[in-house]
Order: structure tokens, then sequence, then C-alpha cells
């Protein structure tokens, strides 16, 4: 845990695929500023190969640039939906993934 508090956790849905959970971050209705804080809290709390599927409003690529920078090789992500009113996309911590943080 990276030490912040979360007070968002409505947002967070677990959904069943095949035979493991995966959770759900629906950042939609969060305004901009409170998105990064809590898309990070939940990355950075991954375990190794764990994952969760993030639903936003808009392309994620600035966030993708982001997290490579920020944690470069540790993370994956898979597009599971483009638009045009939602964008999906698993995020995972790799396993064999270093532990290196930036201080956040």
């Amino acid at each position: 845990m990276t030490g912040r508090a979360r007070s968002h956790e409505e947002n967070v849905m677990c959904v069943e695929v095949v035979d493991k959970t995966v959770k759900e971050l629906d950042v939609r209705n969060l305004v901009p500023a409170q998105r990064e804080e809590i898309i990070f809290d939940h990355i950075c709390d991954l375990g190794f190969g764990a994952s969760f599927i993030l639903i936003n409003d808009h392309d994620p690529k600035p966030l993708l640039h982001q997290l490579e920078t920020e944690y470069p090789g540790q993370f994956f992500s898979t597009s599971v939906e483009t638009g045009p009113s939602a964008w999906r996309l698993e995020i995972g911590r790799r396993e064999k993934a270093a532990w290196q943080s930036p201080g956040r």
C-alpha cells in the first residue's frame, strides 16, 4: 500500500471471469483530479501476476505512458474495449517484475 487513504472504494466492482475474480475500477464518474491518485493506488497495490480492469471515459494513452515512465517494465496493459463511451483496459503487474517505488 502506498500510504494514501482510499475514499472511493464504491467505484470498485468485482466481476467473475472464468475461474478467477477480476476487479473493475470505473473512474468515469470521478473528477479528473481524483482519477490519477485512485488509479495509481490500485496499480501499486497489485500483487505479482494480478490485474484489474480500468474503465475510463477517454483513451488512457497518457496514463500508460506515465505508468511505463514511473515503473518501467513492471506492468502490462491489454485493451478490452476502445470507446466511444468507455475504454476498458486490463492493467496488471508482471509476475517477474522487480518492485521499484518512485516515492509515491
